[in-house]
């Protein structure tokens, strides 16, 4: 366990095993302890790094809401990448953590050696659709200050983990679940790094959003585990990690 400081901000993380380097990025309201299953599987070939964003977990909860932002997020992940001495790395999250793994690669392409994106989405090209996600991230951080911590929701990616608070996961729906611009969406074509997409086949909210990136994204490598939902690698672990792997086996050595 470790703490990155990123402008007062410290940022919790964990590095498990060595070889080629994963980031693994949760979802919101998450932590780090959503992957340790992956880190489980993982960590005898390859340097498999987890954290909790700002916010979560063992991380900071700035209370100045600037400090939330997908633009801080990407830039550390990158502090991340430069912290554990790698140059180039496997992108990959859930959910929030699979759209800041677009971001990154949207900003740092140079550094994404593959990306594996699970039960997430791109954002939106109209604006109405993304003023309609961003008033329903306002109105999770409006329930987490109102009701603290018992806001929470009782997905299997949330009950497993721990928070001290409930500001952060606040601050970090206003500046991080909320989205800006159509940036990552529009960035789809620009991909050039090798990419799975994986979508449990119960996530009915990320199906189609899943289908576009798959045709977005040349080449993508398509998933779809059988009986899961949105967190496809706690629903069923040794299918999602089988995905995970064969599509590992295919990339060039780095």
């Amino acid at each position: 366990m470790a703490k990155l400081d990123r402008d007062g901000v410290k940022i919790h993380y964990e590095v498990h095993g060595k070889g080629p380097t994963i980031l693994l990025s949760h979802g919101y309201s998450s932590t780090s302890r959503m992957w340790d299953g992956q880190v489980a599987a993982l960590k005898d070939r390859y340097q498999v790094v987890v954290w909790d964003m700002r916010g979560h977990g063992d991380s900071d909860y700035p209370a100045d809401p600037s400090k939330y932002s997908e633009a801080l997020t990407v830039g550390d992940m990158a502090a991340l990448l430069d912290a554990v001495g790698a140059d180039r790395a496997i992108i990959a999250g859930l959910s929030l953590g699979g759209y800041m793994s677009l971001a990154f690669n949207a900003t740092h392409p140079d550094r994404v050696q593959a990306l594996m994106l699970f039960d997430t989405g791109p954002g939106f090209k109209k604006d109405e659709a993304r003023a309609k996600w961003n008033e329903t991230a306002h109105q999770r951080a409006a329930r987490f200050d109102a009701q603290g911590l018992a806001a929470l929701n009782s997905s299997d990616e949330v009950r497993i983990v721990r928070h001290r608070d409930a500001k952060g996961l606040a601050g970090a729906a206003r500046g991080m679940l909320a989205q800006k611009d159509d940036r990552v969406i529009q960035s789809l074509d620009k991909v050039a790094a090798p990419t799975l997409v994986l979508v449990g086949a119960n996530d009915t909210g990320f199906l189609a959003a899943t289908d576009y990136m798959a045709t977005k994204i040349k080449g993508a490598t398509k998933a779809v585990v059988p009986d899961a939902g949105h967190a496809a690698n706690l629903h069923q672990p040794a299918l999602f990690n089988q995905a995970v792997e064969a599509f590992l086996a295919k990339l060039p050595q780095a």
